[in-house]
């Protein structure tokens, strides 16, 4: 297991790892800043100052899992891993990059309380290596606690303990199954191209649905890996009923668009297909399962709102599938481009 450490600057997290791997049996210490200290002697500086935080860069996200990943793997015993965590979407890429791996991830959050952050971080501890690359102010920390990180991790208020009470209140939760493992579900790493089927369902209003998955960064479509020797609709069916407990006729699925994404390490890229799922009335809405193990959000958007949510090539993959709906498709894309369009 990961036992990550939360909390802003100034929450004492790594003095509490420090005590807690010494109250675990054979644990290990894993400390992101080490991956930071290789970051800044290894990258340009010019890559360096195109970000105020370093976990800003996918490298530095890829390293942290890879390590982790490694320590679990070599010692077969738990990794202490103290860190700030307080953006949602590194939570999810990092948190769902191990789950993707079978290791589940402990997340507890060593909370002193704003007026204790406030004055330890106007007064940084002599010697501290990276903290100027972590601008997380007591205010910013306060609004993140209030938006997702309280109901994600098991909150420690730590206002009245030092760091060795603590960890040992930390060891008592894992003995007892209070800080549990974080629910989240745990999709296989590709090792080669896939194909993935996506389904597009619209209300009343004709927008589309988007979810927000726990186990990634970013909004995605209903759907997922088909996996082998089954078919790409009933692939979507599934996806959609694991998801959002909506049950679909895989009869009434029309296939919009096909698009081959190209493989960018360290992705494998493969064919994604988009299925126009139909029209759900305000019934059909209100009876989806969420939140859930794999989706914390849904909402139905226009085209502009799913611009702004969907990164590039996806929102050009909706955007040309919700042209063929029009034109009763269906589009060959290649990266989000259709060919031979109007042929």
């Amino acid at each position: 297991m990961i036992i990550w450490i939360n909390g802003a600057f100034g929450a004492d997290q790594t003095a509490v790892a420090k005590e807690l791997t010494e109250l675990l049996p054979r644990s290990v210490l894993f400390d992101p800043e080490t991956v930071e200290e290789q970051l800044v002697r290894l990258l340009p500086p010019k890559r360096l100052a195109e970000v105020a935080d370093l976990q800003e860069l996918p490298m530095w996200r890829r390293l942290v899992v890879d390590t982790a990943a490694a320590l679990f793997a070599e010692t077969g015993s738990e990794v202490v891993v103290p860190g700030s965590l307080l953006r949602q979407e590194y939570r999810d890429e990092i948190f769902g990059a191990l789950a993707a791996r079978r290791i589940a991830v402990s997340h507890v959050l060593v909370d002193p309380g704003e007026t204790i952050l406030r004055a330890r971080a106007a007064e940084p501890p002599a010697g501290a290596r990276t903290a100027s690359r972590h601008p997380h102010d007591a205010a910013a920390y306060g609004a993140v606690l209030l938006a997702w990180l309280a109901a994600d991790a098991y909150v420690l208020d730590t206002r009245e303990l030092s760091p060795p009470q603590t960890a040992r209140r930390i060891a008592d939760l894992l003995h007892e199954g209070g800080a549990r493992a974080c629910d989240i579900v745990q999709t296989p790493e590709p090792t080669a191209e896939t194909v993935a089927s996506g389904v597009l369902l619209f209300d009343e209003r004709d927008r589309v649905l988007l979810v927000d998955p726990t186990y990634k960064p970013g909004w995605e479509f209903p759907g997922g890996i088909v996996e082998p020797g089954e078919a790409p609709a009933a692939a979507g069916v599934r996806e959609v009923a694991e998801e959002t407990g909506l049950h679909l006729d895989r009869g009434v699925l029309r296939l919009l668009v096909m698009d081959w994404e190209p493989p960018v390490p360290p992705g494998f890229g493969g064919l994604r297909l988009l299925f126009d799922g139909g029209r759900l009335d305000s019934r059909e809405a209100g009876g989806m399962l969420l939140p859930g193990p794999e989706l914390r959000a849904c909402r139905f958007v226009g085209l502009d709102e799913a611009e702004e949510l969907l990164p590039p090539v996806r929102f050009e993959r909706l955007r040309w599938a919700v042209a063929a709906r029009g034109s009763g498709g269906p589009l060959y894309l290649e990266r989000g481009i259709p060919l031979r369009w109007g042929n």
